[in-house]
């Protein structure tokens, strides 16, 4: 079994983590979506491995990785090219939720030469352009707290969900491992038409829905038709797919993969 190891690395004065989950396979870098981290990719890159070789990336403000000033598109894209660069991979595969499947087929679209081929987990090309921020429930969370279980408190009914993502910060505060206001800001700008990006690659792509996600159907079907050489899958999940049908969601990946 290859061995999981965190690290850290610095851009423009920020300290920015990843995990890399071992192997001496091809790197699939794995980036998650907003309120999340890249260990919640464990179980994939158990499956995966020893084929490949995982590598996630803890996205600007999330996990282990510092806050930023901002969360432009340009931003976080600039982040993973500097992974890339840190870790001297000249092309890889990418693989996305959410948040992280929109910055893979930007990533794909701005960066050709960095990225073979991508998967893209409910990422949306047209999303948000009408109606409040899905994340503004979030306003109601408290940014810290002196003890755990004052944390824990101050989430009220949504402790459960949570409860994993309380930290202790370095000046020995409890906080959640992002900042509610940060998550508000970036899927701020995650929302828009992003039909240009989507349609400026070329590289095999895989678009995997959940049948009660939040890509409609009628845009899955137009991604799909309009975009040569991206093969279509569905999963009867929610939004979280990989974490709701976690087998589901790692055959589909292995298959795609396998096809490359």
């Amino acid at each position: 079994m290859a061995a999981t190891h965190r690290a850290y690395f610095d851009v423009n004065g920020r300290h920015l983590s990843y995990l890399d989950f071992g192997g001496n396979g091809p790197v699939l870098l794995a980036l998650h979506g907003h309120l999340s981290q890249g260990a919640s990719f464990t179980q994939l890159a158990a499956d995966l491995r020893p084929e490949w070789r995982v590598i996630a990336l803890d996205q600007r403000g999330h996990g282990h990785s510092d806050r930023a000033t901002e969360y432009s598109r340009q931003g976080y894209l600039a982040d993973i090219v500097a992974l890339l660069n840190r870790l001297d991979l000249a092309q890889v595969v990418v693989l996305g939720h959410s948040l992280g499947a929109i910055n893979a087929y930007q990533l794909a679209a701005r960066y050709p030469d960095r990225v073979s081929a991508f998967i893209n987990a409910e990422g949306a090309v047209r999303l948000g352009l009408t109606g409040p921020n899905p994340l503004c429930f979030l306003l109601s969370f408290p940014a810290e707290k002196p003890t755990r279980q004052d944390m824990i408190d101050g989430l009220g009914p949504m402790a459960s969900f949570f409860a994993d993502h309380i930290v202790q910060k370095a000046d020995g505060v409890w906080g959640l491992d992002f900042h509610p206001q940060d998550m508000l800001d970036s899927e701020e700008q995650v929302h828009g038409d992003h039909w240009a990006d989507w349609l400026a690659s070329t590289q095999p792509a895989l678009l995997v829905r959940g049948a009660r996600g939040v890509i409609p159907a009628d845009q899955a079907a137009d991604m799909v038709s309009r975009r040569p050489h991206t093969e279509y899958a569905e999963l009867d999940t929610d939004h979280f797919i990989y974490t709701e049908d976690p087998a589901g969601f790692s055959k589909l990946v292995r298959e795609f993969l396998a096809s490359l």
